[in-house]
């Protein structure tokens, strides 16, 4: 059985932000943060997930995005001593989200200073999506959706390149008999998120999806979670969202926390046991919310053709 924990959308505390960074669309997001969002993203609850994590000693953590809040200099150092906290590259693998491209950002400061954390197995800290990360019985398949918004948007974006190399890799993964996990931070199934919100181009992932398959997409965005199916013609995909890591009790509608989540083959494909892990009223970890199981069968290879 392989272990993993997912994590999605810690907003870590906002550093201070000097004025010049607000004349851009930076602006709103701060408004939203000092009204709104500090409130519910608190580090006392992130805490509390992150020691949570750390007992139930996963074999590896996913992060689905959002480490960020409006992608200034200081928050992306901030967030790359956060990933060093939670674990070596190694053991951790994270993708961006659409406050970790809130704005178009140069000359190395982005969410790019993540890379150990973000690349595949073997590939540089540069290399484009889709990144392949080997893990045991599973692969870990990270996609980016973060692409700077117009304000008020927090849409994301593939694009039609991403999605042929993705199709490519998952054909591989499916002939070397991996349980294929993909991590995506907008949720692409039908009623995932509104059009402000959601994934431009989630028709062309989901088309991709029904001709490659997938054992399990993960997602975050939404900050609670969510069980969805992407239909295939084997059956379907279940798509997972995971709650916010940093959601205070009781500071929003939905209680925050992370999917622990375990991976055992069978004889005709995968079981997939998802534990939510709530955080408790007075902050002293999580407790077991929801907890089911997902049938996953293994992937029709095609025979390859013959030269």
């Amino acid at each position: 059985m392989y272990t993993f924990a997912h994590l999605s959308d810690p907003h870590l505390p906002l550093p201070p932000v000097r004025p010049g960074e607000l004349l851009s669309k930076r602006l709103t997001g701060w408004l939203s943060w000092t009204r709104r969002r500090r409130l519910i993203h608190r580090p006392e609850a992130l805490a509390a997930t992150l020691a949570d994590v750390r007992a139930a000693n996963p074999d590896h953590i996913v992060v689905t995005g959002d480490i960020a809040n409006i992608s200034t200099a200081a928050e992306f150092r901030q967030a790359s001593a956060w990933l060093a906290d939670v674990g070596p590259p190694d053991r951790v693998s994270a993708i961006p989200g659409n406050h970790d491209a809130y704005v178009r950002t140069t000359g190395g400061v982005g969410f790019e200073q993540w890379g150990p954390y973000l690349a595949g197995d073997g590939a540089p800290a540069s290399s484009r999506f889709p990144a392949i990360r080997r893990r045991g019985p599973v692969a870990f398949v990270g996609l980016s959706t973060a692409v700077p918004m117009p304000v008020f948007i927090a849409a994301g974006t593939l694009g039609a390149e991403q999605i042929a190399r993705f199709e490519a890799v998952m054909k591989t993964l499916a002939a070397e008999g991996l349980c294929r996990i993909v991590l995506i931070h907008h949720p692409p199934q039908i009623g995932g998120a509104g059009p402000r919100k959601g994934l431009t181009d989630a028709a062309a992932f989901r088309a991709a999806i029904e001709r490659v398959g997938a054992e399990l997409i993960l997602h975050g965005h939404n900050h609670r979670t969510q069980l969805g199916r992407i239909v295939t013609p084997d059956g379907g995909v279940p798509v997972l969202g995971a709650a916010s890591a940093s959601a205070a009790p009781k500071a929003m509608r939905y209680a925050g926390g992370y999917n622990l989540i375990r991976v055992a083959p069978q004889h005709d494909g995968w079981a997939i046991d998802v534990e939510v892990r709530v955080i408790n009223g007075d902050l002293a970890g999580c407790a077991a919310g929801q907890r089911f199981r997902l049938l996953a069968p293994r992937p029709v290879v095609a025979p390859a053709q013959a030269a």
